[in-house]
């Protein structure tokens, strides 16, 4: 008997490429590097997905966005239905489209990713976030277009403004509860708008958008209003607010501590990229903010941040930029995307290396920096191959400038004067990992205060437990929540 004929399977198209800046082009300006998607490019990207029963992306999402619904209505062409489902649990998808790691979240659980290359959700959301034209607000911050009228009687407040307490402060001004949300800082944003630089997350045509749909849903912003300094938690309450949120980030940051690094033209990450970012020194003469503009630059770390710090140096005139890591570049936690971006512009990977010593003249200007060569040894406790010195090697940079991106801490101005909020060892508010409810009772907290450095995503993702214990607590939960 002759066996049946099996079909073979349809070859998966390959993933679409993104399409960005020539790098001969970006280097010389602030514009967005990753120019998205076109329409039909997001159809074709979209038809590769596979709508499994059981999908995994989802599991892999922080805030649990509908992957595979809202790619499925890409595919048929319809972007209002897949912007109006992303928005069922994403309120900043414009953003996480951008600056997400999907790689290791959503993409990172794709089934593709065992034979063929994963579906690009994260610019498929970007893309259906930014051709998606909102009516109002509501629209903008929900995806619907049932946002109840805001009670002033139900009042929350938000202390910082990153993406944790934006998130929060969009689920329920949605849900008719007044947010007041404090920034320390005279702009609003967080780390959106003082960390990540212009040309990877346009700040007037993205971030603002967001900001702006809140203010219409009568969110408040106050600026200038340090929490722990100008007002305390108990200051909010007596104020009438019956919930609090703490979302002031992890912006203390950490230094080398060897010698020579208070000489002029070392800068940490923080001040280098606030400097460029919020007070647009990228933009002179428009805005006249002062910064180092260097002919040989070194940034040390090898994450995100470091990576941001070295094209921004590049684009404001360095002739030389070096990130320097003690690792090798597959060690580095930054995004591969980020990583190849900086090559292909001219950023020059000087790994298996760490700096001793930093040099300066007699006026204590910076002019060079002493690295001790590395060579990886035994797994740490992490798995990773420790860094170790190879003996007697050493040698010397030329560097007019420095960036220091190894990591921060917690911010102090506000824990630091609320002793009965409980830190755990590491010095981050203590949290219900379920709530987000801290030790004092409704005063929640999220994103970098709690976990540490971490991404815009699972800032976000802390914001939504956190706004869904508040909801339901002052009672005005809604049907699917």
């Amino acid at each position: 008997m002759t066996e049946p004929i099996k079909k073979k399977k349809k070859p998966l198209a390959p993933r679409v490429p993104m399409p960005n800046q020539p790098p001969a082009e970006r280097v010389k300006n602030f514009e967005e590097v990753a120019l998205g998607y076109t329409y039909e490019l997001a159809v074709n990207e979209a038809r590769r997905c596979l709508q499994c029963k059981k999908p995994l992306c989802v599991k892999g999402c922080p805030v649990e966005v509908p992957i595979p619904q809202f790619i499925a209505h890409l595919a048929e062409g319809n972007v209002g239905l897949a912007y109006e489902t992303i928005k069922t649990t994403n309120s900043l998808p414009a953003i996480c489209g951008r600056v997400c790691p999907q790689e290791n979240q959503c993409e990172g659980a794709c089934i593709l990713n065992k034979k063929d290359q994963p579906i690009a959700i994260g610019r498929l959301e970007r893309f259906a976030a930014d051709q998606y034209v909102h009516i109002d607000a509501c629209d903008l911050l929900t995806g619907r277009r049932d946002c109840v009228p805001v009670d002033p009687s139900k009042r929350v407040a938000c202390i910082g403004s990153g993406p944790s307490s934006l998130t929060v402060a969009g689920y329920l001004s949605s849900r008719g509860v007044k947010v007041t949300v404090f920034e320390a800082l005279h702009e609003v944003g967080g780390v959106l708008v003082y960390g990540i630089p212009e040309f990877r997350l346009p700040k007037d045509r993205i971030v603002a958008k967001e900001i702006s749909a809140l203010g219409l849903q009568e969110v408040e912003f106050v600026t200038n209003s340090v929490g722990g300094k100008t007002f305390s938690i108990q200051d909010l309450f007596d104020r009438g607010y019956q919930a609090v949120f703490i979302g002031v980030g992890a912006g203390l940051p950490k230094f080398l501590n060897i010698p020579g690094e208070n000489q002029n033209g070392v800068y940490t990450s923080n001040e280098y990229l606030t400097r460029v970012n919020l007070g647009r020194a990228y933009d002179f003469p428009n805005y006249d903010t002062p910064v180092i503009r260097a002919k040989n630059v070194t940034v040390y770390g090898g994450g995100n941040v470091a990576m941001d710090a070295a094209r921004t140096a590049l684009r404001l005139g360095a002739e030389s930029v070096r990130v320097v890591y003690r690792r090798t570049v597959a060690d580095m936690p930054a995004r591969r995307e980020e990583i190849e971006h900086a090559e292909e512009e001219g950023v020059i990977m000087e790994t298996l290396a760490a700096p001793l010593a930093f040099s300066g003249d007699d006026r204590f200007n910076l002019t060079s920096v002493k690295l001790q060569r590395m060579e990886l040894g035994e797994p740490d406790a992490s798995g990773r191959r420790s860094p170790v010195p190879v003996e007697g090697a050493t040698y010397e940079l030329d560097t007019d400038l420095a960036i220091i991106a190894v990591g921060t801490r917690a911010n102090p101005l506000l824990i630091s004067n609320e002793p009965e909020l409980k830190l755990n060892d590491w010095g981050y508010v203590q949290v219900d990992e379920k709530t987000g409810e801290t030790s004092i009772p409704n005063v929640f907290a999220g994103g970098d205060i709690v976990t540490g450095a971490a991404t815009v995503i699972l800032a976000m993702g802390a914001g939504r437990r956190a706004s869904k214990c508040i909801a339901k607590r002052l009672g005005c939960e809604r049907e699917g929540d």
